[in-house]
């Protein structure tokens, strides 16, 4: 199994805005619960799922069989 050194910059812009998405979203929906805001906990909410949605697509991305 070899590695690919060169890949794709957006693949990797991809990665990252997921990680921070789910950062972002964990820290906002945390602190929308623990001050009883339901738009802050609904807004964090979201922003995991979309984060949570481009991590998952970026691994499918990755583990589709070479042709």
């Amino acid at each position: 199994m070899a590695a690919s050194t060169g890949g794709n910059p957006a693949l990797l812009i991809k990665k990252l805005a997921g990680v921070l998405l789910l950062i972002l979203g964990l820290l906002l929906t945390a602190t929308g619960v623990s001050l009883s805001y339901d738009g802050l906990t609904a807004i964090g909410a979201f922003l995991l799922v979309v984060g949570l949605v481009l991590l998952t697509l970026k691994i499918v991305r990755r583990n589709q069989p070479l042709n």
